[in-house]
């Protein structure tokens, strides 16, 4: 059983994973702004209020572990914010809005982990094909893409910094997903992959991808919008 913090659990892929981690017997801290029903009644899940923006909200996910887990073995940051808009429209505020989700929140909820993760610990960040070097960029994505281009250097600092301790961190680099996030950015498009086929797929890289991988950088893309 292992102890495992996801973000981003109200709708999509991180509430598939929180339902699957619970199912298959792991404790679950869902963090989100919104709560679903279902995940307040699993016994495996405790469900946290926390606006992935506001620095100080990292206060009662601290609480939360000194108290109850003390140890966490796996983060998953799936949590974004995504804005689609041209770049002459967008202000810096919107720029801040977007970086404050996708790029501080992580450092900050890593940062707040950081007592608690022991050798063996993974923290899977959920990036963009958007934020791939070369990859297909799209109009009006300046500050999502952007800002998942920076999760993916953060992520591959950590794994430097914290090699000596043995925790490992890995980016999953995501393609279409159909997703209310993926409706927003593209109207019409569907995707060939559901959000619970590609949380499985996740699920999965959490449990086992850090025996393999670290400081990696993986495509998980069958196509492009």
């Amino acid at each position: 059983m292992k102890n495992i913090i996801i973000t981003g659990t109200s709708r999509g892929i991180g509430y598939e994973l929180a339902l699957q981690f619970a199912k298959a017997g792991h404790q679950v801290l869902a963090i989100s702004r919104k709560t679903p029903q279902e995940l307040i009644e699993n016994p495996n899940i405790t469900c946290l209020s926390i606006d992935m923006s506001v620095e100080d909200e990292m206060h009662e996910i601290n609480k939360f572990i000194s108290h109850t887990w003390k140890k966490v073995d796996i983060i998953i940051h799936n949590a974004g914010c995504l804005m689609h808009k041209p770049f002459s429209e967008t202000s810096q505020s919107d720029f801040e809005r977007v970086y404050k989700v996708n790029v501080f929140g992580v450092a900050n909820l890593t940062r707040t982990c950081l007592p608690y993760l022991h050798k063996g610990s993974h923290v899977v960040s959920i990036s963009s094909m958007g934020g791939i070097q070369g990859s297909m960029k799209f109009a009006g994505l300046s500050a999502y893409s952007s800002s998942k281009g920076a999760l993916i250097t953060l992520s591959e600092l950590l794994a430097e910094e914290y090699k000596e301790q043995g925790i490992a961190f890995n980016v999953l680099a995501l393609g279409a997903v159909q997703t209310e996030m993926l409706e927003e950015a593209f109207p019409g498009y569907a995707a060939p992959i559901s959000a619970k086929e590609m949380a499985d797929y996740i699920f999965n890289f959490a449990l086992k991808g850090n025996k393999f991988y670290n400081g990696k950088v993986l495509q998980v893309s069958s196509t492009t919008p």
